[in-house]
């Protein structure tokens, strides 16, 4: 071997086997890594084996704390199902009664069935409980009371498209009702730029600008108005835009 040989890995390819040497400038032996490797894994393998001997009460209470995990996962999925299956029984009624225009029994029930309130109250964790709270928003906001119709409706989380827009641009309504400008605009704002489309975004965006108009922020009612003509000029407000920033700008 040379003198100035070094440290160095060498793999020796035999009988399709690969083996991994490394030669040491002072030993001509080679150490076999792979041997080696299994010799190390064979001891984790034996002192792993036991500590589990040693410890087999904290093993059989690992075992049990999963068993629990898992028995009480599916039992809750069980137990939520059902819980949903009634609260969409009672909202059946509650609608009912909305779509009557009978707020109150709809709010409240009616002695046999549960209202949105009360659907809230006992079942809170079903999705049926999260619309209760935008059908008591709407509710009343119908009969003008504009502070309990935020609540519910604040309250209200949804992914669609179409009722959680819906819900911003009510809660903004509330605002309109009192007279509240700036509220309001912001909460049309807060519709128009959730999930944009070119079916219900040119609508807030009107209402937005006339928010902006009556809280006398005259720039930022433009604004939207340009939104609307600028993104949305194939929507029912294009022409109804143009006039409006037009007037604007004409009293300005």
């Amino acid at each position: 071997m040379p003198a100035n040989f070094s440290p160095a890995l060498y793999i020796n390819r035999g009988l399709g086997l690969t083996k991994l040497y490394v030669y040491m400038a002072k030993k001509e032996e080679p150490v076999d890594l792979l041997t080696k490797s299994d010799e190390v894994l064979s001891e984790k393998l034996e002192s792993a084996e036991a500590w589990l001997e040693k410890n087999p009460k904290l093993l059989a209470g690992i075992g049990v704390v999963l068993a629990l995990a898992v028995g009480g996962y599916f039992a809750f999925t069980y137990y939520k199902s059902n819980l949903e299956e009634e609260a969409q029984r009672q909202m059946f009624q509650a609608i009912f009664y909305f779509e009557a225009d009978s707020l109150s029994l709809a709010l409240n029930g009616d002695g046999n069935n549960l209202g949105f309130i009360g659907i809230i109250d006992e079942y809170g964790i079903t999705k049926a409980a999260n619309l209760a709270h935008f059908y008591a928003g709407v509710s009343f906001l119908k009969q003008g009371k504009y502070e309990a119709a935020r609540l519910y409706l604040e309250d209200f989380k949804s992914n669609d498209l179409l009722i959680q827009a819906r819900a911003y641009s009510l809660i903004g309504d509330t605002y309109m009702e009192e007279q509240k400008y700036a509220d309001a605009a912001r909460f049309y704002e807060k519709a128009a730029n959730y999930k944009p489309n070119k079916y219900f975004t040119p609508a807030y965006l009107m209402k937005a600008a006339l928010a902006y108009e009556k809280a006398e922020q005259r720039e930022k009612a433009i604004k939207a108005y340009d939104e609307v003509i600028n993104k949305y000029w194939e929507s029912a407000e294009y022409q109804n835009a143009r006039k409006l920033k037009a007037r604007l700008e004409t009293d300005s």
